[in-house]
């Protein structure tokens, strides 16, 4: 009898790489199960036959398969500390939050009326007008982070945690803020909404939020401790003595399962070991992944550039995303805590299949994620008031959503430019030139003998503002490109901080509720007294990310801005000399 399967969630195939379409809810038949590589064949209702995700699909009989993301996150605990029972906590939620809807297109519209501090806001990775920003759901709810299969190490086609889900067409796609000319693409929205996968942005987290962390009776021991200290600027991280590097180059194009599958592999040179190790995109989102679980509620972790199926081996296309994962691992590098984490440095330095796979395991294991984080680090600074914990918090908060619409206003004037100097612009000089030229061949047919040195001017400055039209479509790529990436780059970064700072706000909402805890005797006096001491802790954790963050700022625009200045300095020079050049063709008589 044909074995029968059940669709779990939506598969979307890739053409030419015989794969299946298939929507959840939908009955399956399988007809070869030994395919491989996470795959099984099988065939729909219709009778089209192909591939399909091994994990997408339930079986209707029993059936060895490999062990994919559980349907709901697990209840946390930190090594054999059981998590405390924090159910209490619901009775004194803000009724406010209870059903906020999401606003995709503007992460702060909830943060005035939600008092958790927009936690249940999802942050839109478009630019303002773009058609991808679209309301998701609560990010802290049932919504996917990413594939639900297992990941695979590099090679290993018969590794037991194969799967191929780079090659798998996102939801949300590119949204080309800049237009396909070379502007900035962007993950196009963070939660994949055709996936009903129950994963959590910070696994660690129940559902109640941060009170894991401050309630917890006995934080882990033996982790090594990330230290803050108070510098010039305030709290800041411990910095190595020497900045992590890495340079992401030479793309080569690989297959597997004889053909079927095909993808694209890079190579990353660390500073440290000068030694190139080789990733696919699919192991850059699974370190993605890995650093969003364990330090995303304390660090924002941006998204990676966005998948494409159409045309992903498109020479322009390769160039594009190396380029924008070479910006995504040097600005991971330059963090002191993410940089010297073991699974970033396992990802940089792993020696052989065997050590990245046990690495792989060890680090997708890791129960020090979400707000556990914080149990890691130690300020050496004296705790703070809660009051300027919430001072603080509320800086920080209208600083990035101020940020956050400059960098949008940029982005939008600098498409906008773009199209102008790739489109009208150069017509307009093409047609000048034109018409110098055209009345320059009527003046050569009046048979004038005096007439050709003024002709020959015509023509030559005609000439001259085909040329410069021809700049004007050429520029963009010289310098524009350089300053929308950067701030395309700035704008997925702010897009982080709403879920980081809600996680603070959160914090300091139960740490208001204490006293009534402790009157209905809920916690005692002294869980007051800690959750007081670790919210300062998450304080001086916000407060070095921030001092990081604009030491980044600063540098990065300050580099950026010189780089686009002095480039439009040699563009209007070289026009200023064409046109002097082409002055000095006519005489005066």
């Amino acid at each position: 009898m044909a074995l029968k399967a059940q669709v779990l969630y939506d598969f979307t195939a890739e053409p030419g790489n015989n794969e299946l379409t298939v929507k959840e809810g939908e009955t399956i038949t399988v007809t070869n199960q030994n395919i491989g590589g996470g795959w099984i064949e099988a065939q729909n209702s219709r009778g089209e036959v192909g591939l399909v995700p091994e994990d997408y699909i339930e079986l209707s009989k029993p059936f060895p398969s490999f062990p994919g993301a559980a349907a709901t996150a697990p209840t946390p605990s930190v090594g054999n500390v059981a998590a405390p029972d924090l159910s209490f906590f619901d009775a004194y939620a803000p009724a406010s939050t209870q059903n906020q809807a999401s606003n995709g297109n503007d992460p702060w519209s909830v943060w005035n009326a939600d008092p958790s501090g927009g936690s249940n806001n999802n942050w839109a990775s478009n630019p303002e007008g773009t058609q991808t920003g679209k309301a998701a759901a609560d990010p802290w709810g049932s919504v996917a982070q990413g594939h639900p299969q297992a990941y695979q190490g590099p090679g290993g086609e018969d590794d037991e945690w194969d799967d191929e889900w780079d090659d798998m067409k996102s939801t949300g796609g590119y949204a080309e803020s800049e237009s396909g000319d070379g502007g900035a693409m962007q993950r196009g929205g963070a939660h994949a909404t055709s996936m009903k996968i129950s994963l959590n942005k910070f696994p660690g987290f129940s559902k109640s939020g941060p009170e894991l962390y401050l309630l917890c009776k006995q934080l882990a021991k033996g982790k090594d401790k990330l230290p803050i200290y108070m510098g010039e600027v305030g709290p800041v991280w411990s910095y190595p003595e020497t900045q992590l590097d890495c340079v992401v180059a030479d793309p080569k194009k690989g297959s597997k399962m004889y053909g079927l599958k095909s993808y694209i592999e890079y190579q990353i040179t660390p500073s440290t070991t000068n030694r190139p190790v080789n990733h696919r995109y699919k192991h850059f989102d699974w370190l993605y992944e890995r650093l969003l679980d364990k330090f995303g509620s304390a660090i924002p972790i941006p998204s990676l550039p966005d998948k494409q199926v159409t045309g992903r081996f498109e020479e322009e296309f390769i160039k594009m995303r190396m380029e924008r994962l070479q910006g995504w691992m040097t600005r991971m590098c330059r963090h002191p805590v993410v940089s010297s984490s073991e699974v970033f440095q396992l990802f940089l330095t792993y020696k052989d299949e065997k050590d990245w796979k046990m690495g792989k395991r060890k680090a997708e294991k890791d129960e020090t994620v979400g707000v556990m984080i914080f149990s890691t680090i130690e300020p050496e600074a004296p705790d703070l008031d809660p009051v300027e914990v919430e001072q603080k918090c509320e800086q920080f908060s209208r600083f990035t959503k101020a940020m956050d619409d400059g960098v949008k206003e940029i982005l939008t004037v600098g498409h906008e430019h773009w199209k102008r100097c790739t489109g009208p612009l150069p017509k307009e000089y093409q047609r000048i030139g034109k018409a110098f030229q055209n009345l320059s061949s009527v003046f050569n047919s009046s048979g004038y003998q005096g007439e050709s040195t003024l002709t020959d001017a015509m023509t030559e400055a005609g000439k001259t503002y085909e040329e410069i039209g021809q700049m004007f479509a050429e520029q963009p790529k010289k310098d524009l490109h350089f300053l929308m990436e950067t701030n395309n780059e700035y704008k997925g970064l702010l897009g982080c901080f709403p879920d980081t700072i809600g996680v603070h706000k959160a914090a300091i909402d139960k740490v208001k509720e204490a006293d009534k805890l402790v009157a209905t005797s809920k916690i005692t006096p002294q869980d007051k007294v800690t959750m007081a001491k670790r919210v300062s802790t998450m304080s001086y954790t916000l407060q070095a990310e921030m001092n990081h963050f604009h030491s980044n700022r600063i540098y990065d625009y300050n580099r950026v801005m010189q780089l686009y200045l002095e480039e439009q300095v040699k563009f209007y020079e070289t026009i200023a000399a064409k046109l002097r050049q082409a002055h000095g063709q006519f005489t005066t008589m």
